[in-house]
């Protein structure tokens, strides 16, 4: 018989998936080597010393402290809240591109068997592409439109670059999703003379929700990814991405510092993660076990 998990058993892995990191950062820097192991030259353990691997409780004391040295700064925690906000809304907004594109790539490869062929092979290929080599030139195709007043702004191209990575799982997911119910149910449709687009409402798109359920999460993770790096190729101002850049350069000072950007974006992550959960909690009723994508 198929058991699931409690409420008290799930809220129990959660937490055992926070703390098992912080009991190994503070385990290796209890008994690892403080220099780091080197094996002819290349380096297979890092050192622990407080400068390179501050404890848990240093980065948590400095969230609390001013963000700089400034007059009046606001606390750290709250300027990476900002910055993770900021990024967030532009991975959202890649986020929907992406779903979009990746909806309307896997009806048309699902309507037509001849389109599949043709695009599938670029769909993954595509996903072969460093985004640090195409970031910059999205930015500079972007920075050539001209449309009457439209003006294309950096934000812009981190939004395209965001999609570009979120299209692809929604795509495969939603494909392999389109073409899961069985024939016998099909063919009832056509018996009944229904047309495609009534079958793809009615009987495609609900079989398709537990493929595209997790395609939708990682497509979110996925956007999360591409918001940060892109941030950081295109040199865009006010996000998580252009703040761990930043305060990577007070490591050596400020050991505390350069970690809470990266706590930002683990928590950007999370919270994108989160929001396609609850989107999953309205889709219940067709959730007979998601499918991995």
């Amino acid at each position: 018989m198929k058991t699931t998990a409690g409420p008290a058993a799930r809220i129990g892995w959660a937490a055992g998936g926070v703390l098992a990191p912080v009991l190994l950062w503070e385990g290796y820097k209890l008994a690892g080597p403080v220099n780091g192991l080197n094996v002819a030259g290349i380096p297979l353990l890092p050192r622990n010393s407080d400068l390179a691997m501050p404890h848990i409780w240093t980065m948590l004391g400095r969230l609390a402290e001013p963000a700089t040295s400034a007059a009046g700064a606001s606390p750290l925690w709250m300027a990476v809240l900002q910055a993770a906000a900021f990024t967030l809304g532009i991975a959202a907004l890649g986020w929907l591109i992406g779903v979009t594109v990746g909806v309307g790539l896997a009806m048309l490869m699902q309507r037509f068997r001849s389109a599949g062929s043709a695009l599938l092979p670029w769909i993954i290929l595509s996903q072969t592409v460093p985004l640090i080599a195409i970031a910059p030139l999205v930015r500079r195709w972007g920075s050539q439109l001209e449309i009457g007043s439209f003006s294309w702004e950096n934000w812009m191209s981190v939004a395209v670059i965001a999609s570009y990575l979120a299209f692809f799982p929604v795509a495969i997911g939603a494909l392999r999703g389109f073409s899961a119910p069985e024939n016998n149910h099909v063919d009832l449709m056509h018996t009944y003379s229904v047309g495609w687009w009534r079958s793809f409402l009615f009987l495609r798109l609900p079989a398709s929700v537990p493929f595209l359920l997790p395609a939708l999460r990682l497509a979110a993770a996925n956007a999360v990814i591409g918001a940060v790096v892109a941030e950081v190729s295109i040199g865009l101002k006010g996000g998580i991405g252009r703040m761990i850049v930043e305060y990577a350069a007070a490591a050596g000072g400020d050991p505390g510092k350069p970690l809470a950007p990266i706590f930002g974006a683990v928590l950007l992550g999370l919270a994108a993660v989160a929001a396609t959960t609850v989107l999953g909690l309205f889709l219940h009723r067709y959730r007979r076990g998601e499918q991995a994508s």
